[in-house]
């Protein structure tokens, strides 16, 4: 049995070319090998692998698996919560959203209190990847308020469904499965709260500070638990 998935990219191209040259007699092998060799350069030039291990391993070891962004956004929440508890959910939704505008400067400003390195290096692969994921949470919020206009009581639900899809693509940035753990939780508990339990209001918002705050320790623990195996 022919089993091309096994053989590699040169090889196919090799067995193509020669299979070209039986059917029309004209060509000649070595022009295509010196073809192919002169394209795979370009494109390596161009395209340079990427070896996605240490890549995850950087961002894990950089962010310390999340530790800081998720502090950060633990206080951030408890603080909505308080203000929605204390004063009222207007309030306490506007601290969480432009509050949420702060995050990544707070949580570079707390790596480098901690005289941890705070980015990752420039043109490092995961850059884009990670710009990307942190646009999804802000330009999902256009749902959440337009839910929260409908039904108030439901804003902070909304906000931990959006919040726990925002962290899925984590998985692969970090390289940690603990993320698809904080997804379902956040998902779940914001779709059980909006179905059965949106009130007091301020009830997601706390609970969402504390699997945050859990999901930190968490995340630091398995960086670097991962880094001393040098994972």
């Amino acid at each position: 049995m022919w089993e091309s998935a096994r053989s590699t990219p040169e090889e196919r191209w090799r067995l193509s070319a020669a299979l070209l040259l039986l059917a029309d007699g004209s060509g000649r092998i070595a022009d295509a090998n010196a073809s192919y060799q002169d394209s795979s350069a370009k494109l390596h030039v161009r395209w340079p692998i990427m070896d996605i291990v240490k890549a995850q391993r950087d961002v894990r070891e950089t962010f310390l698996g999340g530790f800081a962004g998720q502090l950060v956004s633990a206080v951030l929440w408890g603080g909505s919560a308080a203000a929605c508890t204390w004063w009222s959910l207007r309030l306490g939704g506007i601290i969480l959203i432009l509050g949420g505008c702060l995050i990544f400067p707070l949580t570079q400003t707390l790596l480098r209190l901690m005289g941890h390195s705070f980015a990752l290096p420039k043109g490092h692969p995961m850059n884009a990847l990670a710009m990307q994921v942190a646009f999804t949470l802000p330009l999902s919020l256009p749902v959440v308020l337009g839910i929260a206009a409908l039904r108030p009581a439901w804003f902070y639900p909304a906000f931990m469904i959006v919040l726990g899809a925002h962290y899925l693509p984590f998985v692969f940035l970090y390289g940690m499965w603990q993320f698809a753990g904080l997804c379902a939780v956040l998902v779940g508990s914001g779709l059980a709260l909006g179905m059965y339990l949106p009130h007091p209001v301020s009830l997601g918002a706390w609970l969402t500070a504390i699997v945050l705050l859990i999901f930190a320790f968490t995340g630091r623990s398995t960086a670097l638990r991962q880094a001393s195996r040098g994972a």
